[in-house]
C-alpha cells in the first residue's frame, strides 16, 4: 500500500524516469539565472532514495527528479551501503523499515564513517523510534503516510544547512575551537571534530554569542529551521556533541542551562 497524501494520478514518475542532465535553475524578477538549492558545488545534488517498496520510491524519485535533483535507488540495506560508496550521494532518504539490514543499522554505519546528511523516513509513530534515529546521528525524520512535497521540502531545507556554502563568514574561536563555517569543519588544535551537520549548527550557533544561554526553541530554529521536530530533538543532538567535546577533553565549554537551555563557554 503507497503511504503517501498526493494523488497518485499527479505523480511525475509517470512523466519522467530520467535524472536531470544540468543544474536545475530558477529566474528571480529582474535577476540572473542563478543556482537553485538543488546545485551544490556546481553539480546537481544527488539524493540516495532507500526504501523497499518500489511504488514509494518512484513516487519519491519522481519528486526529487522534478525538482531538479538527480537519483540512486536501493532496495535495502546493504545495497544503500554500496551505493553510498559508489555514489557518495549528497543526501540519503532512509527508510527505517528494510530488509537484510534495517534503516538504523544502516545509519549507524553511515555515522560510523562519514557525514552525509540523513532524513529518516518511518512509519513508526512512537517517539523512541524517532529520538533513536536521531540520536544515531539522522538530520531531520519524516513519517509516514507524508506528502511527496513536503519531503522534498525537507531535503532542500537539510542541504540548504549542511551542503550548500553560506555568504562568507570569518571563522570563528571560542576557547581551543575553531568553528569555519565555510568548510563547515570543526577544529581542536591540530585536530577535527568529526560532528554531524545538525551537530555542527548547533555548535556554530552557540559559538556566535558564547556565554549566551540559548533556549531549546532558539536552537531548534536554528539548526533545524523546517522541520516540525519537537524541542527535545535538540537535548539528543547536543547529548551527542557533548560526547564528541568530551572525547577531545573540552566537554566543560558545553553548559546546560537548567530550565532554559544551553551555552558555550570560551573557557
Amino acid at each position: 500500500m503507497v503511504t503517501c497524501r498526493e494523488d497518485c494520478a499527479d505523480n511525475p514518475y509517470t512523466q519522467t524516469s530520467q535524472n536531470p542532465p544540468y543544474p536545475f535553475t530558477k529566474m528571480r524578477d529582474g535577476a540572473d539565472m542563478e543556482p537553485s538549492v538543488t546545485d551544490t558545488l556546481n553539480r546537481v545534488a544527488l539524493v540516495l532514495v532507500v526504501e523497499d517498496e518500489p511504488e514509494i520510491a518512484e513516487i519519491l524519485e519522481g519528486y526529487l527528479r522534478r525538482d531538479g535533483f538527480r537519483t540512486e535507488r536501493a532496495a535495502n540495506g546493504r545495497q544503500a551501503l554500496s551505493l553510498l560508496r559508489a555514489a557518495q550521494p549528497d543526501l540519503v532518504l532512509l527508510d527505517i523499515q528494510l530488509p537484510e539490514l534495517d534503516g538504523l543499522e544502516v545509519l549507524r554505519r553511515i555515522r560510523s564513517n562519514g557525514n552525509t546528511p540523513v532524513i529518516l523516513v518511518t512509519a513508526r509513530t512512537e517517539d523512541l523510534d524517532k529520538l533513536l534515529g536521531l540520536e544515531l546521528g539522522a538530520d531531520d525524520y519524516v513519517t509516514k503516510p507524508f506528502s511527496p512535497r513536503e519531503v522534498v521540502a525537507r531535503v532542500k531545507a537539510v542541504l540548504r544547512r549542511t551542503v550548500l556554502p553560506e555568504v562568507s563568514r570569518p571563522i570563528m574561536r571560542v576557547g581551543p575551537l575553531e568553528i569555519d563555517s565555510e568548510k563547515v569543519v570543526a577544529r581542536l588544535g591540530p585536530g577535527r571534530l568529526e560532528l554531524t551537520p545538525t551537530e555542527f549548527r548547533l555548535l556554530e550557533t552557540l559559538a556566535r554569542t558564547p556565554g549566551k544561554a540559548f533556549s531549546r526553541a532558539e536552537l531548534l530554529e536554528a539548526a533545524l529551521p523546517d522541520s516540525d521536530a519537537l524541542e527535545r530533538v535538540v537535548d539528543v543532538h547536543l547529548k551527542n556533541l557533548r560526547k564528541k567535546l568530551d572525547a577531545a577533553g573540552v566537554g566543560e565549554m558545553l553548559e546546560t542551562v537548567r530550565g532554559v537551555g544551553y551555552r558555550l563557554w570560551a573557557e
